[in-house]
């Protein structure tokens, strides 16, 4: 059948349409983003402004339309931390709701590491045994850890690279001082989670996903996305050192020109690299491997298996 995953995230709306059938790999048909970053546009009580929420839902009726174009049977609509915490995140939704039909499903923190957990447990397999995967988004970083597909722990932390360049980080560049006082807030943020997670026992492979990850690992020498999904990819922590406090003084403009940094996270990359360096650091990571598919796959993945479950084609994120 033909899936569509509508994914409301902290900096953009994607629509992903996958081919998927039970037993088999989703095979992705058309995908499409819009860059709101909706993590950037609250007012002064953490709500979304009118402009957001205007945007957003033309945003969302857009992807209904390919959604129409495309022959998609059934579309997973959702929305991550932007609209999770906002304090007119309800409102929202009726709104979204009432102008596009969509009833937008609220994740959890919890929900997205371990939806994300699934997708990357599926695509490297249980040869990889224990499991640590690490997720930076824009406005979350998510933790999960375990050998089975449901993780043993599964943890959000407010450590997104959107959320923290937003409110941490002004200037272009920001001043060296702003630079410390966020690296001193996401280690010691990341370090209350550490040992709940290392009690598990040493992870027998370690991977990140999103977008932040894989620009790291672009930046310091990995494949480009042409090379393809199956072409192996890492971000060494060394690698990541070197860079680290070239694009600490760096401005938005200059670091767009990094091969691999689009220019609409070029402002957030620092932010994201603060946040994989300290998370690499202190969970004594020399390396991780990239991992193609994340959220909206395990979203996919999560649906195919209610399908069997059921023996239907009902089911839900």
């Amino acid at each position: 059948m033909r899936l569509g995953v509508l994914d409301v995230g902290s900096n953009t709306v994607h629509f992903l349409v996958v081919d998927a059938h039970r037993g088999a790999c989703p095979m992705p048909a058309f995908s499409s983003k819009e860059e709101l970053r909706l993590a950037e546009l609250l007012d002064a009580d953490g709500a979304i402004t009118a402009d957001g929420v205007h945007r957003l839902v033309a945003a969302v009726a857009s992807a209904m339309r390919v959604a129409e174009d495309k022959g998609v049977e059934d579309v997973l609509p959702f929305a991550t931390s932007a609209v999770r915490e906002a304090a007119n995140g309800e409102e929202v939704l009726a709104r979204v709701e009432q102008e596009t039909g969509v009833a937008l499903r609220v994740l959890s923190g919890g929900d997205e590491a371990r939806l994300t957990f699934l997708a990357a447990r599926r695509w490297f397999g249980w040869s990889s045994g224990r499991l640590l995967v690490l997720d930076i988004g824009g406005g979350s970083l998510e933790i999960a850890c375990g050998v089975d597909e449901s993780p043993d722990v599964a943890v959000s932390l407010p450590l997104g690279a959107g959320r923290l360049t937003s409110g941490r980080l002004p200037g272009d560049p920001p001043s060296p001082e702003d630079v410390r006082e966020v690296r001193r807030q996401v280690r010691a943020e990341i370090a209350r989670v550490v040992g709940g997670v290392s009690r598990l026992g040493p992870p027998g492979h370690t991977v990140a996903t999103s977008k932040t990850f894989k620009q790291l690992a672009r930046m310091t020498g990995a494949p480009r996305s042409e090379a393809g999904p199956y072409v192996p990819r890492r971000l060494t922590k060394a690698g990541l050192g070197e860079w680290l406090p070239r694009i600490a003084t760096m401005t938005e403009a200059e670091r767009a020109r990094i091969p691999g940094v689009s220019e609409g996270r070029a402002r957030q990359l620092l932010a994201g690299a603060l946040v994989a360096d300290a998370a690499m650091d202190l969970f004594g990571l020399e390396e991780v491997d990239i991992c193609p598919w994340a959220l909206r796959e395990g979203v996919i993945l999560r649906r195919l298996d209610m399908m069997t479950e059921t023996g239907t084609g009902s089911g839900g994120v």
